[in-house]
């Protein structure tokens, strides 16, 4: 059995940072897995733990910086990895649902995986919909925002008997016959830290490089239909001031703002 679990370099914005055009500079952002791709993971990894049989793979659309992230992905628990990047990936501001789903289907024909698990979003777009794309695009039965799921019938029967997180603190049992999509919920589980040895073996493990070409795909394949077009910090609604000096003259600027706003009048 082979589970694909996809994966994201999510990035952090520093609390200070410069916008420059459509982007921010590397230098204010920070890089890691994302949030709920580490809970797919952790899923992932449980599976292959409880049967020998299992392979699990990783995918991420990404740069080769992205490499530090999916190696943490591999000191997990996680056999190999699968990067895909080339020119025309960069060459794209913002790459939509449907370009990343066109992407991933060709990973999927490739790999012919029995269980595909995805994050339910991600930290820096939000998008929340590649998973349930990618299920309409392959075929696949899918479920979505899935926050519990019996490995023994996943491994036994072949069936991802699973729970899934709805509106209104309602939760639905349902079962989808594999092959299959699922969108991982955070809280499934408890994702494990990364060892120092599952770090050093994930070193060796590999990590295959695919531009759209290996895919079988051109520059038409992720050109999105979204585009991005402007790019700033939101202004605040509300007046913040800073008061300055010692305790003292900290105190007393503090005293008058609020005289001046009627607070303490009679």
């Amino acid at each position: 059995m082979k589970v694909l679990v996809t994966v994201k370099e999510a990035a952090t914005v520093a609390d200070d940072f410069e916008v420059d055009g459509h982007r921010i500079d590397d230098r204010y952002l920070e890089y890691d897995l994302n949030e709920w791709d580490e809970y797919a993971v952790e899923e992932a990894v449980q599976l292959a733990e409880a049967d020998d049989d299992v392979e699990v793979v990783s995918v991420t659309i990404g740069p080769e910086r992205s490499e530090e992230t999916i190696r943490m992905a591999l000191a997990k628990g996680v056999d190999r990895a699968i990067r895909v990047w080339d020119d025309a990936l960069e060459a794209e501001d913002l790459l939509d649902v449907a370009a990343k789903t066109r992407v991933l289907a060709e990973v999927v024909e490739a790999e012919e995986p029995d269980l595909v698990l995805t994050g339910v979003q991600a930290n820096d777009d939000s998008f929340g919909a590649t998973g349930v794309s990618l299920a309409d695009e392959i075929g696949f039965g899918w479920a979505a925002v899935v926050n519990a799921l019996d490995a023994d019938r996943v491994l036994e029967e072949g069936v991802a008997a699973v729970h899934r997180e709805l509106e209104g603190g309602v939760v639905e049992h349902t079962e989808v016959d594999m092959p299959a999509v699922l969108t991982i919920q955070t809280g499934i589980n408890e994702p494990r830290y990364a060892s120092l040895r599952g770090i050093r073996q994930a070193q060796s493990k590999e990590i295959a490089t695919r531009s759209l070409a290996d895919l079988g795909l051109d520059a038409g394949a992720v050109a999105g239909d979204l585009e991005l077009l402007d790019l700033y910090e939101p202004e605040s609604e509300s007046e913040t001031r800073l008061f300055e000096g010692d305790p003292g003259e900290s105190a007393a600027g503090l005293a008058e703002a609020l005289r001046e706003k009627g607070v303490g009048a009679e």
